[in-house]
């Protein structure tokens, strides 16, 4: 079928569809274009458009780029829907695969709740031949989809979050003696506690860091930025990634602090470059991405682009990171 003879919705997920796979189409613009693509799938109830959306990017899995194909695990698993779930699986069981994308597929999985896939996940946690961000992320998702199916999962009383993306953990639940930063801060950095468990104090400090003038918000900073000193990577770059979701100045320092240590892996320094382009009309932060350009890790340059370009869109005051076609799309499906 010729392009002229699609539906104005069809049309638009085509071209998002082959902005998205074109390994000639600036980066940049392939994230705008996965993140319209994102929304398109993630809408409830679905919508013609959803099937087709995820499809659209499951099929540029095919990239060289890591970065890129962790974003569109990433992006699959924040669908909610199961149809994403075998593409997801593909990732997880290919060993050839980047192990940072394999792990963002594991904790995408996670997010769909699929029991399903509990035996796949246990079997990659308990294999001594796996690597390590690996194994960290199939042992949260898995004690996420078991909590999520548990008769405690469906009681606990959370907190309702600003944020909409669906966490590899839940937040702590709303009991006054769990919830303090202190206490939170305890949980978060006890290397002896499950990582499930500290990822639910991690995202409730999250929570107590927005909005941002909270009085609460630089103190669930200051102790969500001691977390950096975390032996394992994977946490570590989940700090990372809140920060880049609360956007609050005050943890700039840590973030450079992060992204300018060349001996921290490549996943963490990557997500701390991403949450500094979310910041990117703070006074400095621009420059500091622009010195990382020609950083010797791939998957650093690549986050330095995209950083650049949601700096740009920050400055701007744009509503939405996508590109223009998911406007149109949601005006034909009216």
């Amino acid at each position: 079928m010729s392009p002229a003879a699609l539906l104005p919705e069809d049309q638009a997920v085509a071209t998002l569809r082959a902005d998205l796979c074109s390994e000639t189409v600036p980066l940049a613009k392939r994230f705008r274009a996965l993140f319209s693509l994102k929304h398109l799938a993630a809408q409830k109830p679905a919508t013609p458009q959803t099937i087709p959306a995820i499809e659209a990017i499951a099929a540029a899995l095919t990239s060289p780029s890591a970065l890129l194909k962790h974003e569109l695990a990433y992006c699959l698993g924040q669908s909610g829907k199961d149809e994403a779930i075998p593409y997801l699986r593909a990732v997880i069981e290919d060993r050839g695969e980047d192990a940072m994308c394999r792990h963002e597929a594991a904790e995408a999985i996670g997010a769909l709740g699929d029991v399903k896939s509990l035996g796949l996940l246990r079997e990659r946690r308990d294999d001594n031949t796996e690597e390590e961000v690996v194994r960290e992320t199939c042992d949260i998702a898995i004690e996420r989809i078991e909590w999520e199916h548990s008769e405690e999962g469906r009681v606990e009383k959370l907190k309702q979050s600003d944020f909409a993306s669906i966490d590899p953990a839940p937040p702590m639940a709303e009991q006054n003696d769990t919830r303090s930063i202190p206490a939170l801060e305890s949980t978060l950095l006890d290397t002896k506690l499950p990582l499930f468990k500290r990822y639910r104090a991690m995202f409730a400090l999250r929570d107590l860091a927005s909005p941002p003038d909270l009085p609460t918000a630089v103190p669930a900073i200051q102790a969500l930025a001691a977390g950096f000193k975390d032996p394992s990577a994977l946490f570590r770059h989940e700090i990372a990634f809140v920060f880049g979701q609360l956007s609050h100045p005050a943890s700039i320092p840590s973030l450079v602090e992060t992204l300018s240590d060349v001996k921290e892996a490549s996943m963490v320094r990557h997500e701390a470059a991403e949450a500094l382009g979310s910041l990117g009309e703070e006074e400095g932060v621009e420059d500091v991405l622009k010195k990382f350009l020609d950083d010797p890790e791939q998957v650093v340059r690549d986050s330095i682009i995209v950083a650049l370009d949601m700096a740009e869109f920050e400055r701007n005051g744009e509503m939405e990171y996508a590109t223009i076609p998911v406007a149109q799309a949601q005006e034909a499906a009216a």
